[in-house]
């Protein structure tokens, strides 16, 4: 996962960083060990440690302006993460991991195509082979302090991705 800097990071806004929510300069002690500290963390939650879910509000199209149409209709998302985690709706295996079936989005009132929708749960292969190789470059950073689970999925993300 990547963010933007903010000026409370690094004065430079709008670098694409891969560590947490751009908190390297914050973190008090190596990346490594913070990474293998939440790991932990779930392992010793087991099925008790929340799911995780992935969304990006701010993808642009063509023109420079947001697809999704807002803050406002975020819940429409939340809504289908809520289902899926009560297993009342599925969602499609893709190289990254699962997207919902764009039929369980409630598009309601909403002037926004399925089409559209379809779009940006589309998984670009060439798009992710090009995050992986950041991602790749971003662990150099670590050496061996790099969990083994990291560099695992990242195999895998690459595995899948072939």
């Amino acid at each position: 996962m990547a963010s933007e800097t903010t000026a409370a990071a690094t004065g430079k806004v709008g670098v694409v960083r891969r560590d947490p929510m751009a908190m390297l300069p914050f973190c008090g002690y190596h990346m490594g060990d913070y990474f293998n500290h939440w790991i932990e963390m779930g392992e010793k939650l087991g099925d008790k440690a929340p799911k995780i879910f992935n969304v990006n509000w701010f993808r642009l199209d063509d023109e420079g302006h947001f697809i999704w149409p807002g803050f406002g209709d975020n819940l429409r998302v939340l809504e289908w993460i809520i289902k899926r985690c009560e297993n009342k709706v599925d969602a499609v295996e893709t190289p990254i991991g699962y997207v919902p079936n764009a039929d369980d989005i409630n598009l309601e009132g909403l002037d926004f195509s399925m089409d559209t929708l379809k779009s940006i749960l589309n998984v670009d292969k060439a798009q992710w082979t090009k995050e992986a190789e950041g991602i790749e470059e971003f662990y150099k950073k670590f050496g061996d302090k790099l969990p083994k689970e990291l560099r695992s999925q990242l195999d895998n993300l690459k595995k899948n991705l072939n």
